[in-house]
């Protein structure tokens, strides 16, 4: 089996001012702060003699490539984002960077999402991609609107409680 891969999907190139930010400050540490620290130990490393059976030198060698690759990644990536500070037009229906209180079908619980940039998701603090199946569904939705959203478990039914955007 060889090692090609099909292109991965284009990510939708929009993010909160928030999500941006934490990105340069990510950007920032991993060059000025943990880079230097891994190069320092890294050269430790390697002067303590054989490298072939240096544990920490491998170890080091592995970090920094991985920080390299994030660095390398984030100085790309940046530069092609879009933050979004304005409100929608249509602050009655959802669009990016709206906080939506939805009701499952199923069980009538109330769950809560935020529909980010792909690169600001966080499944704990309920941020959801604006390129997710359920933030695709949700799209120019109103209160008091039903829909259905093929989600990995299935399709599940949900009807929007609330929509709300920052200030």
């Amino acid at each position: 089996m060889g090692r090609w891969r099909p292109p991965a999907e284009q990510s939708t190139a929009l993010i909160t001012r928030a999500g941006h930010d934490r990105l340069k400050a990510e950007l920032d540490d991993l060059w000025r702060v943990q880079r230097p620290e891994v190069v320092r130990a890294l050269a430790a490393a390697a002067a303590e003699g054989d490298r072939s059976e240096n544990a920490e030198y491998t170890y080091r060698k592995k970090q920094l490539a991985g920080i390299d690759r994030r660095v390398r990644y984030l100085s790309k990536r940046l530069p092609l984002l879009h933050v979004v500070e304005s409100r929608p037009s249509h602050p009655d229906r959802v669009f990016f960077g709206a906080q939506v209180t939805l009701e499952r079908g199923d069980s009538g619980e109330e769950v809560r999402y935020r529909i980010v940039g792909p690169d600001e998701t966080d499944a704990a603090l309920g941020h959801i991609s604006i390129d997710s199946p359920l933030a695709r569904a949700l799209l120019n939705k109103r209160v008091d609107d039903e829909f259905d959203a093929t989600l990995p478990g299935g399709v599940v039914h949900f009807a929007i409680v609330e929509i709300e955007y920052d200030a």
